[in-house]
């Protein structure tokens, strides 16, 4: 083990680090050089101070670094939520990004099981068939015969096994509960991307601009969840055009109706595989509209739809033709059998 860390934990509790400092201090963490002591008071240090888009953008970039990398076509895109809203919704992100793949956009879904539902993008997706347990090449050769992906985090990131230990055992919020929407493999550079607290969407955006994105909405609900709400207004912070701003959106200006927040709470993976299915079959519910306001979200920032309610027709569309279904079924098959 290495003393190296102990001037930045210093450091980190008194003023913000330069990016140069924090990267040598996440890089020191992903390599295995910290005691779990160390790692413990570095990320409480940084918590307690409040952490700066410097410092995310360091963590991210040595993450991206460090991990097993997935080549993606230009143009690809991530649909993802920090989790930790602890609202136990449907699977929204999820089903969105099979109905974006489904109107013609690449997509390059990173993810994890379980955080703020019952049932995460990965357990959700075990549900359907697919096997989110394969390594980097299988996940490249799925993206390009299907046109859509899901990198299970932990295959793609084996270096945080070394901060894993000392996180579970700290039980409190640290600057991991946002990496992961940050630290695609794949390094997309278009994100439809939710966070859990309306008061990260804007260094949310500002780091995903230090990394290179060239388009993205990061966006928090009313409701309190990391997805575009359909129960009443949400907040986004847009990457366009090098800039960023702040836009407030409410389901009618898409053309959808709203709904109570309880109509699109989810249950067991079991139960929320039978909503999905269903989603899939066309049949009109909250959570369809749920889907079509963030699908259509999704496909502006893809630019492949002109507006939001050009996209909610295009991701109807996709669902009502079989194509979002198709996509599913697809991936499903690429996923099994050897890598």
């Amino acid at each position: 083990m290495s003393d190296a860390l102990k001037p930045l934990i210093g450091a980190a509790a008194d003023r913000p680090l330069t990016r140069a400092e924090a990267e040598t201090a996440f890089a020191i963490l992903f390599e295995g050089e910290a005691t779990p002591s160390q790692i413990g008071g570095f990320l409480m240090a940084l918590r307690t101070r409040g952490e700066t888009v410097d410092e995310y953008a360091a963590a991210a970039a040595v993450m991206r670094a460090k991990c097993n990398a997935v080549r993606a076509p230009e143009g690809a895109m991530d649909i993802v939520g920090t989790g930790g809203d602890g609202k136990g919704t449907l699977n929204i992100s999820t089903a969105t990004a099979f109905v974006v793949a489904g109107a013609g956009v690449c997509v390059a879904k990173h993810g994890n099981r379980n955080l703020s539902s019952k049932s995460g993008a990965a357990d959700a997706l075990g549900q359907m068939g697919v096997n989110v347990m394969i390594g980097p090449q299988q996940v490249e050769k799925a993206l390009g015969s299907t046109g859509i992906c899901f990198m299970m985090a932990p295959m793609h990131h084996p270096a945080i096994a070394h901060v894993m230990p000392t996180r579970s055992e700290l039980g409190t919020r640290t600057i991991f509960n946002i990496l992961g929407p940050l630290t695609n493999p794949a390094g997309v550079k278009r994100q439809l991307t939710g966070a859990f607290s309306r008061d990260l969407i804007r260094p949310m955006a500002e780091t995903l601009a230090q990394l290179g994105s060239d388009r993205a909405w990061l966006v928090h609900g009313s409701d309190g969840t990391d997805e575009l709400a359909i129960s009443g207004v949400s907040w986004i912070a847009a990457l366009e055009d090098g800039g960023i701003k702040e836009i407030e959106l409410h389901p009618e200006d898409a053309g959808l109706p709203v709904h109570p927040f309880e109509d699109i709470i989810g249950g067991s993976p079991e139960d929320n595989a039978t909503a999905f299915r269903a989603l899939l079959d066309g049949a009109p519910s909250a959570y369809r509209d749920a889907v079509l306001l963030n699908s259509a979200a999704a496909l502006v920032v893809a630019e492949a739809a002109g507006d939001l309610r050009d996209g909610v027709k295009m991701a109807a569309e996709s669902i009502d033709s079989g194509r979002a279904r198709q996509k599913i079924e697809a991936l499903a098959q690429a996923t099994q059998g050897p890598a």
